[in-house]
């Protein structure tokens, strides 16, 4: 089960990001929710620079399966 619904609809690294910042919204206020905003925007900086397709759509598939864990915990 998906975090949140629509997760099948990620395609590029901007839906993600934008997709895993709104998960955030469902976490508790605080210290965790910063935490895991401030980690999304870490590795969003980190592959910015991340050109070829099949490695992104692997990048895409774990973070949707990562949020799905942080979600369910």
């Amino acid at each position: 089960m998906a975090p949140l619904p629509g997760a099948e609809l990620v395609r590029s690294s901007l839906q993600l990001y934008r997709y895993l910042l709104r998960c955030c919204r469902r976490l508790p206020r605080g210290p965790v929710r910063q935490h895991y905003r401030h980690a999304i925007r870490q590795s969003f900086k980190v592959h910015a620079d991340e050109d070829d397709p099949e490695r992104i759509q692997q990048i895409i598939k774990r973070a949707i399966e990562d949020a799905d864990w942080v979600m369910n915990k």
